[in-house]
């Protein structure tokens, strides 16, 4: 019998200790439970461009990337995210110096993070976040701090007078996700120019999750923070190749920032994986290098089933809160007279035959993100329509 040290002290640290099996486990182990459909979590139901994936199996005959590749990743695709970095943005990145492969974006995230807070530094975030965000800030020692998208208009604002409230002298970073998950807001140029004017007057780094950078909308377009002035030399910025080349089980993610921050970034990671997905680093600079047409199609495919879902919601009684960016729409269930998320999102497979996410689990306020509930449109036209049909029959 397993028997407690003498002090009986939780074996889970305490950092650690508010997070749980993740929502996502959860809501994925129902579906497979009750044969529902998964328009819960985020990942696609086809792989990506046939090209990209015999360029993977290329590389594993060909012997690249089978053992360790180089810590930093391999010189072809730190040239490649440079390359996409320029020719997208105008931004000049040092592949050798300024450039790193992690193991996609939570990794990303959390070597950053790792890297860069003390225990006691505060961390801005815009909530609702991606819950690695909280776990990752937590396992660094740090304080997060959550500033608050509130629906207006149709979509999820930010309030720049309380975001220059939250800072503080403690205030070490800003954590910015734009193409924001979950609720699909695309930050305006007016607002990431206010964002870079509050860092550079209060001397913070900036990390920004750029992961949907190619999936944007309707008028908004993607600005990186670091093409902003005084941004470039204080930002961390992340990007990943499972959201936009279909491929998530591949786990490639990069940084790219100046090299005394690439540098703190790398010696936190270097003892997390150290190296990972060797072969498909040399498939994804490859994907990198396709042509406009490729961003072009995907963009408009994901466009269309977002029309498809949105309108589906809306008709089956949520009111929908149209993306901007990202592929997921965040709905609000108090139409339907519910407004428990947690205990909406547990019976909807049942009802329906359908899962979603309930966004109060990416909240420090839980009441504020208690009637809201997300569903991710990255999946087959035909799933998509089977899904729209069995919720307007609920």
């Amino acid at each position: 019998m397993t028997r407690m040290t003498s002090t009986s002290r939780p074996l889970l640290n305490r950092r650690l200790a508010e997070f749980g099996t993740t929502i996502f486990a959860e809501m994925s182990a129902l579906a497979l439970k009750t044969g529902s459909i998964n328009l819960g979590q985020g990942f696609p139901d086809t792989d990506g461009p046939e090209e990209v994936r015999e360029a993977a199996v290329r590389a594993l005959r060909d012997g690249r990337g089978n053992q360790y590749p180089p810590g930093p990743g391999v010189p072809e695709l730190r040239g490649a995210v440079a390359a996409h970095q320029e020719r997208r943005y105008g931004l000049s990145y040092d592949p050798d110096t300024e450039v790193l492969v992690t193991a996609g974006a939570t990794e990303a995230i959390a070597a950053t993070l790792l890297a860069l807070l003390e225990p006691g530094d505060e961390v801005i975030a815009f909530e609702p976040y991606y819950d690695s965000y909280a776990a990752c800030i937590a396992m660094a020692g740090g304080t997060r701090v959550p500033v608050t998208l509130r629906p207006h208009e149709g979509s999820f604002r930010l309030d720049l007078d309380e975001l220059r409230a939250a800072v503080t002298d403690r205030t070490r970073l800003l954590l910015i996700n734009t193409p924001h998950n979950p609720t699909g807001t695309v930050l305006t140029r007016e607002e990431l120019t206010a964002i870079a004017e509050l860092a550079v007057e209060r001397d913070l780094l900036v990390v920004t999750d750029e992961v949907y950078e190619h999936l944007v909308f309707d008028a908004a377009e993607h600005l990186p923070l670091a093409t902003f002035p005084g941004m470039r030399e204080r930002t961390v910025t992340i990007g990943s190749a499972g959201k936009t080349f279909s491929f998530t089980g591949w786990k490639v993610g990069w940084v790219t920032a100046p090299s005394a921050l690439v540098t703190a970034v790398r010696s936190a990671k270097q003892f997390l994986t150290y190296v990972s997905s060797g072969p498909f680093q040399y498939a994804v600079a490859e994907a990198l290098a396709l042509p406009d047409s490729y961003f072009a199609a995907f963009r408009a495919d994901m466009l269309a089933k977002r029309d498809l879902l949105a309108a589906g919601l809306a008709e089956a009684g949520f009111e929908v809160f149209r993306p901007a960016g990202t592929y997921f729409i965040t709905t609000d269930i108090r139409p339907l007279g519910e407004s428990d998320g947690f205990a909406f999102c547990r019976a909807l497979p049942e009802r329906a035959g359908v899962v979603a996410i309930p966004n109060a689990v990416f909240y420090d306020h839980r009441e504020a993100g208690a009637p809201f509930v997300r569903f991710a449109f990255c999946k087959q036209t035909g799933v998509l329509e089977e899904a729209v049909k069995r919720l307007r029959a609920m």
